[in-house]
């Protein structure tokens, strides 16, 4: 399948679903000609609600003093803990932009995590990164050598949308698409993979979808450093955005479809089960998509928004299996693991 154009690709918004559906499949199989459905057991530990960014899309930020917290080394060990007893190895560890924060701190929380834990460390936004970089006064690439050495291990996407005409809408005081670009390049520089993500329904356009995974598809050309691509829907109850319409679930199969066509040089795409729920997520899997993602022990954030799917390892195993395709675990590099 050759390589599509923006005009191209905007142009499959406008595809019959299911003959969408079919190309997208065709587009995974490049990558994956079996029928292995992967996902990884991991942890969500939100360690902190104190964020100057203060997003409009955000429901989680601590709105008053009395609402605000930063866990303890400790408790975040001891969650960790709980993770590895059931078999888990990848650790997200988010927080936002919390000024009382130094690099120290967080090359200590790293260090001590690694010196007790064999886990990876899938964490730090490239919003984070930025952040702790402007208030340390060092560059993006010395603090990411800094946190790679205590122990980060890849950073997750955490995009929102590629637009800043959106950005300075929805989240002004965070970074903007050529920052996040530039992170991400940077990291991969220096041998960290990373995830891109991308959450749709924040007011931009089907043509400014394309152009978010144009911007990708570009530096994955010149750093290969993407491991995988993640679409999700924004939720905006309790938010600043909450006047907005939930994006559909006809929608959501679209642009998933449409990012596996795409994005042809990603390898893996996955299936938002934590915002379209494990039915949505199940289809999915017939729409290019190829990763389940975690189990995400704790996730706090989406919760937030009033949206709660559960899930388990066994509930995962059944998702996968009722849909005729093998579940396969993985570990956070994408490598399935032989139990």
């Amino acid at each position: 399948m050759k390589r599509l154009n923006k005009e191209e690709a905007i142009s499959l918004f406008d595809k019959d679903i299911f003959a969408l559906g079919r190309i997208a499949d065709n587009a995974r199989k490049k990558f994956h000609p079996n029928d292995y459905v992967t996902f990884v057991i991991d942890r969500n530990i939100t360690f902190t609600n104190i964020c100057s960014a203060k997003c409009k899309f955000c429901a989680f930020w601590a709105r008053k003093k009395e609402d605000e917290f930063l866990l303890s080394f400790d408790e975040i060990l001891r969650r960790i803990e709980g993770l590895v007893a059931i078999g888990g190895t990848q650790v997200m560890l988010q927080g936002g932009l919390n000024p009382e924060l130094s690099l120290s701190w967080y090359c200590s929380l790293f260090s001590s995590i690694k010196e007790k834990f064999d886990v990876w460390l899938h964490s730090l936004s490239p919003s984070e990164i930025v952040f702790i970089s402007k208030k340390e006064g060092l560059s993006i690439k010395d603090i990411l050598s800094t946190l790679k050495s205590s122990g980060l291990d890849s950073l997750p996407g955490a995009a929102e949308i590629l637009c800043d005409k959106v950005r300075r809408k929805i989240s002004p005081k965070k970074l903007m698409t050529d920052e996040w670009l530039n992170v991400m390049e940077v990291a991969h520089s220096i041998g960290m993979h990373t995830t891109a993500t991308m959450t749709f329904g924040l007011t931009e356009t089907k043509e400014e979808r394309i152009e978010h995974l144009l911007k990708i598809r570009e530096l994955q050309d010149k750093t290969s450093g993407f491991l995988a691509f993640i679409p999700w829907t924004f939720s905006p109850k309790n938010t600043g955005l909450s006047r907005l319409e939930q994006v559909s679930s006809l929608d959501y199969l679209k642009t998933l479809a449409i990012s596996r066509i795409v994005l042809d040089n990603i390898p893996n795409i996955h299936s938002g089960w934590v915002t379209e729920g494990p039915d949505i997520a199940q289809i999915a899997l017939f729409f290019g998509a190829n990763d389940m993602g975690g189990i995400l022990m704790d996730e706090v954030v989406i919760k937030k928004t009033g949206i709660e799917y559960k899930m388990d390892l066994n509930k995962m195993i059944e998702i996968i299996k009722s849909c005729g395709k093998i579940p396969a675990r993985r570990d956070s590099r994408y490598n399935i693991i032989l139990d």
